[in-house]
């Protein structure tokens, strides 16, 4: 399994994997299949090395991709982004999800980024259990602030603090010396 930058010919796949979780999970809060306009212009939106798109390929196909977005496109916030990340039904719990946590962490060093955040659907324990893994920790819950399947759902937040080349870490409860 390889992790390489995206090209414009793996957006059909990477579209495919992101569609059939608007319509079968929580990974994404979209309601709505996005079409080829819109997933083009997104794809041109993420360039290495501030927001790259990333995929892990398997025997030659397209299994999962992450990629580093902006946080806000507030000037201040110029050094935070957000990861996102979906692995294709039935290659879940095989450990991609933690490999391209660690590759969006190093890419998110490598560019020169302050903060990393996860946001994660309260109940999705495998995403939870990967980012604290990595070093993340909670910083809030946003309670009920999606609907998706007939259910309110709730967002935990979550941040990684990167400082001097190294993740910024501190137990539950505990501030990361800034």
């Amino acid at each position: 399994m390889g992790i390489r930058d995206a090209v414009l010919d793996d957006l059909p796949a990477v579209t495919e994997i992101y569609n059939s979780e608007v319509f079968k999970g929580t990974s994404t809060f979209d309601t709505e299949a996005r079409g080829p306009d819109e997933q083009r212009a997104w794809f041109d939106s993420h360039r290495p090395p501030a927001h790259p798109l990333v995929v892990l390929e398997e025997r030659g196909e397209i299994v999962a991709w992450a990629s580093l977005s902006p946080w806000s496109d507030r000037g201040a916030y110029a050094h935070t982004v957000e990861g996102s990340l979906f692995v294709r039904e039935g290659f879940r719990g095989g450990g991609i999800g933690v490999r391209l946590t660690q590759e969006l962490i190093d890419r998110a060093r490598s560019a020169g980024h302050h903060v990393l955040l996860a946001r994660i659907e309260a109940a999705n324990g495998a995403s939870r259990a990967i980012v604290l893994g990595a070093g993340f920790r909670l910083v809030g819950v946003m309670h009920e602030v999606g609907r998706k399947f007939g259910r309110n759902l709730d967002v935990e937040l979550y941040e990684l603090v990167l400082e001097n080349g190294t993740a910024g870490q501190a137990g539950p409860g505990e501030s990361v010396n800034r």
